[in-house]
């Protein structure tokens, strides 16, 4: 199973370098903030997992966030693809930081992937936003890629546990989320 989960964590990379060369180009323009976030918090959630003793499973959760960190990097090399920032988004991105903040104060593995996964997805906010009402500054190819490297997860889980498939569970349905809001159908004006 390991193997898998490797190969998934392969795909998540294959995926990131095809989101960056597109980046590079102008193709879509990743949101800052919740690219950040989506460095912290599940390298966070990651190591939270990890202290709790889950090993291979924490992999695709380690991916959802050093795979961003590459994007994040990237979007500074090109100073026109990124998405231009709203209040909304620095919002979302300060309630994202402080829910981080509150698992510092706790210190608890499962209450940190808790607030992870709560910092993540508020994080996701304007990105799912904005592949609501611009598709095209998105690429449904990468989130379906991480879809399926992330559900690897699952065949290394070892005891059906929190911390071993909550943060899985969470990134499978803001990816899920995401590719509806970049594929779903649009209506015909006329």
């Amino acid at each position: 199973m390991q193997y898998i989960v490797l190969l998934g964590a392969v795909a998540q990379l294959f995926g990131i370098a095809f989101y960056i060369k597109d980046m590079i180009k102008g193709k879509v323009k990743p949101n800052r903030i919740t690219w950040l976030m989506w460095t912290i918090a599940p390298l966070i959630g990651a190591a939270a997992a990890f202290s709790s003793g889950v090993t291979w499973a924490v992999i695709p959760v380690f991916m959802a966030g050093f795979g961003p960190l590459l994007v994040l990097v990237a979007s500074f090399l090109n100073k026109k693809a990124y998405w231009q920032l709203k209040s909304s988004d620095y919002l979302c991105g300060f309630f994202s930081f402080l829910a981080l903040l509150l698992w510092l104060i706790t210190k608890e593995p499962v209450v940190a992937i808790v607030f992870a996964i709560i910092s993540d997805g508020l994080a996701a906010v304007p990105t799912l936003i904005k592949s609501w009402h611009h598709p095209e500054t998105e690429s449904a190819i990468l989130y379906f890629i991480y879809l399926l490297g992330t559900s690897t997860g699952f065949l290394a889980i070892k005891s059906w546990v929190f911390p071993e498939y909550g943060f899985l569970v969470y990134l499978i349905a803001v990816q899920c989320l995401i590719i509806f809001a970049i594929i779903r159908p649009r209506p015909v004006l006329k």
